[in-house]
């Protein structure tokens, strides 16, 4: 296998943080990153801004990003390749999301199910830990407060 198809070889402009909306066009991108003739499992993770956190509404957040969380998105994606042998990818959001909308983008594939899930799980654990990406969650009571800080 050459190495445009070595586990984890997925297109730059896919692994990236955006202000871009992370539509579906966008998901179906990341999940094209990812597959291949041997992957009989594509699993996808959407994050999803909720309406609540911790019992409070919530009304919006708005994500910050270090000017480096392109290129540290990048490391942790070819990390969790290189760790688990399989092709992952993901697509950030930041900027000022609304109840509803998509903030990441992450998916794995393996030639099972299994694999391809827990693959998926560490690279979603990876970038919350590892991306220079920090939320401030807006409540409805007019409150506010930073996350992963």
């Amino acid at each position: 296998m050459d190495d445009a198809g070595a586990a984890g070889a997925v297109p730059a402009e896919v692994v990236r943080v955006t202000q871009e909306v992370l539509d579906d066009a966008v998901g179906r991108a990341v999940e094209a990153a990812v597959a291949a003739p041997e992957c009989g499992a594509v699993v996808t993770f959407r994050g999803v801004v909720r309406d609540d956190d911790g019992g409070r509404d919530v009304v919006s957040l708005d994500y910050e990003a270090h000017p480096d969380a392109t290129a540290v998105l990048q490391k942790v994606c070819q990390a969790v390749a290189a760790e688990t042998g399989l092709r992952v990818a993901a697509t950030h959001r930041y900027g000022h999301l609304v109840v509803g909308d998509v903030a990441l983008v992450a998916s794995a594939s393996a030639g099972h199910r299994k694999e391809a899930f827990e693959a998926c799980s560490l690279l979603v654990e990876r970038i919350k830990a590892e991306v220079p990406i920090w939320k401030k969650q807006q409540f409805t009571d007019g409150e506010s407060e930073w996350v992963g800080l």
